[in-house]
């Protein structure tokens, strides 16, 4: 088997590059990366200067990438302006095949739109979604889309985020035949707003799928169904409530094994699903851990070839 190369933007996130730098050198010495090469793209001398400081001493390969884009820098204006970011670069390089697979805890716009600018959408895709894990108390997870790259999205753009969460809860969670939940206000098919009543006979009459109807707010952490579809506005606001909520109670010291499977930190980040090649975004506060589950879902997304996977049935 050839050996894979993951890029990891080192500049990404609120404390680059020191915490890149770890993540990915931890992951070095787990088992499952004997057959991965991480390639990391940022400032060299950033880089030189962190990987010195730290003691590391393994011999990384560094592109250089004198570019950064901010967390807060408007995506389209900074992908257009910045070409030599690390965030451009890494995707550029992804688009050349240098790379396998590309990892940011960036700008998640300058992700979002360098994906759409450099290595395209899936022939069909009408626009590329966001994921989120569900835990469950049974200890099984679902998977939610999209959960804010598209605020406004018509019924057929539904319909594809309910097959490509399909695809990605066989190939990469391992459910052999996924159910799939249209998120609504009601279990009735008349329920919910113009977009869901529009969307769930199309869903129902859709062969690739199994469909089980609607579902509910209350039944997003249940084992209702695999993957709950809903705009990116809906999924957004789902996210940030239950990101809220977890960091409330641990700051009231609250300790309980399932509350402990909403950190983030345990899932690593999302794959862009909809994009011809693996492009995995993080959150910005990541720190050493979640940058090592990152390039773990990256090797896992490359590995799976959920990409050709996602082809095919299109």
């Amino acid at each position: 088997m050839s050996r894979i190369r993951i890029g990891l933007d080192a500049m990404g996130g609120d404390y680059a590059p020191a915490e890149a730098i770890k993540g990915a050198f931890k992951a070095t010495s787990q088992p499952d990366f004997a057959n991965v090469d991480i390639v990391l793209v940022g400032e060299k001398n950033a880089i030189e200067a962190s990987l010195l400081e730290l003691q590391i001493s393994y011999p990384f390969e560094i592109i250089d990438a004198p570019d950064t884009i901010g967390m807060s820098e408007h995506p389209t204006k900074a992908v257009s302006a910045k070409r030599n970011s690390s965030i451009m670069v890494g995707l550029k390089m992804l688009m050349e095949g240098r790379l396998d697979g590309f990892a940011s805890a960036g700008n998640t716009g300058a992700m979002m739109v360098g994906s759409l600018y450099t290595v395209r959408t899936i022939d069909g895709i009408f626009r590329p979604a966001i994921s989120t894990i569900l835990p469950r108390p049974s200890g099984k997870h679902g998977l939610m889309l999209d959960v804010g790259a598209n605020a406004d999205v018509k019924p057929d753009v539904l319909v594809q985020f309910a097959n490509i969460g399909s695809i990605y809860a066989k190939l990469i969670m391992g459910i052999e035949n996924p159910t799939v939940g249209l998120l609504s206000i009601g279990e009735e098919k008349e329920k919910g707003n113009i977009l869901t009543q529009a969307t769930y006979p199309l869903l129902e009459d859709d062969r690739y799928i199994n469909f089980i109807g609607n579902v509910e707010g209350r039944d997003l952490f249940t084992d209702k169904a695999d993957v709950v579809v809903c705009d990116g506005y809906t999924g957004n606001v789902v996210l940030k409530a239950c990101e809220g909520m977890f960091y409330h109670l641990m700051k009231r010291g609250v300790k309980d094994d399932y509350l402990d499977q909403f950190n983030f930190e345990n899932y690593g980040g999302s794959p862009i699903l909809g994009v011809n090649k693996p492009v995995v975004i993080g959150h910005g506060i990541s720190k050493a851990a979640t940058f090592t589950n990152m390039l773990k879902l990256t090797q896992d997304v490359i590995v799976s070839n959920l990409i050709d996977g996602i082809k095919a049935q299109l």
